[in-house]
């Protein structure tokens, strides 16, 4: 298989651990193991251009890249890291007033 084909089959954060040999925590991965695999993906994403072609080279940025997002969450949280726009959204005044007398029929 290829490489592409590698990365398409792998369907959990522990896959790709393991897929690039990585050392980790399990407990990391298990409560963070989608805010890991969304950090990897834009850390992936913002690489684009300067990404490798040939495949040896193109291996060891995306393992780098897969370490990187897995110490966010070594060393910080999925509410600190604000992957999601979820929690992103926690951070904006969502204060709103509603009368009574909009209430009313």
């Amino acid at each position: 298989m290829s490489f592409e084909e590698d990365m398409e089959e792998m369907e959990s954060a522990e896959d790709f651990m393991q897929y690039f040999e990585l050392d980790y925590e399990p407990s990391v991965v298990h409560v963070n193991r989608l805010h890991i695999l969304q950090r990897f993906h834009d850390y992936l994403q913002k690489a684009g251009d300067e990404m490798p072609e040939n495949e040896p080279a193109k291996r060891a940025v995306y393992s780098k890249l897969l370490m990187r997002a897995y110490q966010d969450f070594v060393e910080s949280d999925a509410q600190t890291e604000k992957v999601f726009k979820v929690f992103a959204m926690g951070e904006l005044s969502q204060t709103a007033f509603v009368s009574l007398s909009d209430i009313k029929t």
